[in-house]
């Protein structure tokens, strides 16, 4: 999450533009502001945790840059959105008890409809499959690990700070699906899985 302070730009004479600043310079000894004002060190795992989230979501913008369909487009931009609500949830501080964006059930089962509605479209999963066989493809398998990522994080983060369990669901959902649009990309564009087939010893 950046840091953006709000300044006042002198224009004739008079401070009537606000400008947003990227660069604080409070950050310079190691540490960050949570939402609440409390600081902490930049490795915490709080931050680590929506860190990733935040990796997670640049690299969505990627996918979704790359791959032109326009209900895949919208439904990714969507997840993009609730990837921000996780992060302002998870970069709050949790001793201020502050009223943030929470994920809702129906965030879940919209990734889950998602997935049916795909996967309606596959043939039978029988073998591991190799990410890659298209740029798209490797873009979804990438995101799909960094999801994977960033449930490890937030879950090292709920044994000493409680998440809300729908962040948790959402995220292990979203890497299933990554996983299942990676296969629908594969069909939508007739491009072969490449199955993984253990070597004989």
């Amino acid at each position: 999450m950046l840091n953006i302070k709000v300044v006042k730009v002198q224009r004739n004479n008079n401070f009537n533009l606000t400008k947003m600043k990227i660069y604080t310079k409070t950050g310079d000894a190691g540490t960050t502001g949570l939402f609440g004002g409390k600081r902490v060190a930049k490795d915490d795992l709080r931050i680590e945790a929506y860190g990733t989230v935040d990796e997670l979501n640049s690299f969505i913008g990627l996918l979704n840059a790359a791959f032109q369909e326009a209900t895949q487009n919208y439904f990714l931009t969507e997840v993009q959105k609730r990837l921000f609500t996780i992060g302002s949830n998870l970069a709050s501080d949790p001793e201020k008890h502050l009223l943030t964006p929470d994920i809702q059930d129906e965030d879940i089962h919209l990734l889950e409809n998602a997935m049916d509605t795909m996967d309606q479209l596959l043939e039978p999963l029988k073998n591991f499959i190799l990410p890659g066989g298209d740029t798209v493809v490797a873009y979804a398998h990438v995101c799909r690990t960094i999801c994977r990522r960033a449930e490890r994080r937030v879950i090292s983060l709920d044994r000493e700070s409680s998440v809300d369990p729908k962040v948790i669901i959402y995220l292990n959902r979203l890497s299933d699906y990554f996983f299942v649009l990676a296969r629908y990309i594969s069909h939508s564009k007739s491009l072969p899985e490449v199955p993984w087939i253990a070597r004989k010893s």
